[in-house]
């Protein structure tokens, strides 16, 4: 929230207490900061050689071991993830970094063939890769740490400058980040932290000294940022979707109600890829409905910055209305609430398991970023597939069988850009290629895959 002299102020979502503020840039400030950006990148003099760029990760990355505790704790207290699973989110971050490194080894041009017709004979090319110049990264709170490395590393890693606005609810991860890499010699001109009001982020994305735009957050602000981008400009979005999982009749039941419990509940729920729609067969979808309730009800609920927090608070008190609104929407129009289902406090909603809710209702049409999971009937594989594709949204899915036929007709008829077979929805390395379809997003995550977003091609045609 913000406070006063333009201060916004960061509190733990748990109990809202305060924990810190910073100060929000103003236009003039980031202003200047993207003239900056931008004669950084247009003197070739002024850029950061690979040698220097190596050596000044590899200092984050001790810097960022020595600190992981501290930096697990301050994803808890601020972004109210359970510290158990912001302590891999550090770990993650510092492998990330490490990627970023490894990948410059393999960002490299091609040769190209000239003589394949007479007009190319007696000439050779080659092509290289070069910064795309400066990055305005906008971010999301989920994974405070890890979200800004894979939007800042790979700029600062190809050459190119970068102002990150974080989260609002969630900027001091990405203070402690920036300040790290300025401890590790990176010098400050070349990242900017940049948290700012709406209009000044809206007049910062769109300004035309901007090279790449990268986005992580509501598909409604993404797409409407991307829309107003100054001709020229190259973004990336990274939306959210209504993540689908089809189980099939002979699935292990054993190993695939934990494994679903912690892809529908893991951050409760506030994961771009979480668990929300399951395909059932309808011989089956009531018990597995249950089953799922019954290993929900188990999960400790509380402040994230205990030990032994299983799912934290909602990020903010009005996602929990939200969320109260559309499971009672969902149970009006005939959803049975087979665990759970209620608001515990102001910050908290209960982990809950609907079972057939409307394909009409919200739960089932939109993103829920909450602690709900929803479990349908299905007669048929086929009308499971159809259920499945049947929003504007594709990102990740899953299907659990024993049935190798299953698995690849899965793969094959999923609208998704990955399918997970015997795994839920929310699995993610920091290598694969992440991306949305259709509204779910634009162009491909994955430290590598956005490396090479941020660079160019530029060949050299040399006649002998």
């Amino acid at each position: 929230m913000t406070g006063p002299d333009n201060m916004l102020e960061v509190v733990n979502p748990f109990d809202q207490k305060p924990i810190d503020a910073v100060i929000l840039a103003d236009w003039n400030m980031i202003d200047n900061w993207l003239e900056t950006a931008n004669n950084l990148h247009r003197n070739r003099g002024n850029w950061l050689p690979a040698y220097r760029r190596i050596d000044i990760l590899k200092k984050t990355i001790k810097i960022m071991e020595s600190r992981s505790e501290r930096l697990a704790f301050q994803i808890a207290n601020e972004g109210g993830k359970p510290l158990k699973d912001a302590r891999i989110e550090v770990s993650r971050a510092i492998n990330s970094v490490e990627l970023s490194i490894e990948e410059l080894s393999h960002l490299a041009g091609t040769e190209v063939p000239m003589d394949l017709t007479q007009a190319g004979a007696e000439r050779m090319a080659f092509t290289t890769r070069e910064p795309i110049g400066p990055v305005v990264a906008v971010s999301a709170f989920n994974h405070p740490l890890n979200l800004i490395v894979h939007q800042v590393v790979p700029a600062l890693a190809t050459g190119c400058p970068v102002l990150v606005k974080p989260a609002d609810d969630t900027p001091l991860s990405c203070k402690s980040f920036l300040n790290i890499l300025y401890e590790a010699g990176l010098p400050e001109e070349w990242c900017r932290f940049a948290p700012c009001d709406i209009p000044t982020a809206e007049k910062m994305v769109t300004d035309p000294r901007v090279a790449f735009f990268s986005f992580i957050g509501s598909s409604k602000v993404g797409w409407m940022l991307r829309s107003k981008l100054a001709p020229g400009t190259r973004c990336a979005l990274e939306h959210g979707g209504a993540a689908p999982v089809i189980i099939d009749e002979d699935a292990d039941r054993q190993t695939m109600i934990p494994n679903l419990l912690k892809g529908g509940f893991y951050h409760s729920g506030q994961v771009c890829v979480s668990v929300q729609r399951i395909f059932a067969p309808r011989s089956q979808a009531a018990d597995i409905a249950e089953e799922l309730a019954a290993g929900a009800s188990e999960l400790i609920i509380g402040n994230a910055i205990a030990p032994e927090t299983d799912c934290g608070p909602l990020i903010r008190p009005r996602e929990v209305t939200r969320i109260a609104n559309w499971v009672e929407e969902a149970v009006s129009g005939g959803a049975d609430i087979i665990g759970g289902g209620k608001k515990l406090s102001d910050t908290t909603y209960e982990p809950t398991v609907l079972l057939n809710p409307s394909p009409d209702a919200r739960v089932s049409t939109s993103e829920i970023f909450g602690p709900v999971v929803c479990v349908y009937e299905y007669e048929t594989m086929a009308q499971a597939f159809d259920q499945a594709n049947a929003l504007p949204y594709a990102f990740q899915s899953a299907v659990f069988t024993k049935n190798l036929d299953v698995a690849m007709q899965a793969i094959q008829q999923l609208d998704a850009s990955a399918v997970m077979v015997n795994d839920h929805t929310a699995f993610r390395v920091d290598w694969m290629p992440f991306a949305g379809r259709r509204q779910s997003g634009y162009n491909t995550g994955g430290i590598g895959h956005t490396m090479r977003d941020m660079t160019q091609e530029k060949m050299a045609v040399i006649k002998l």
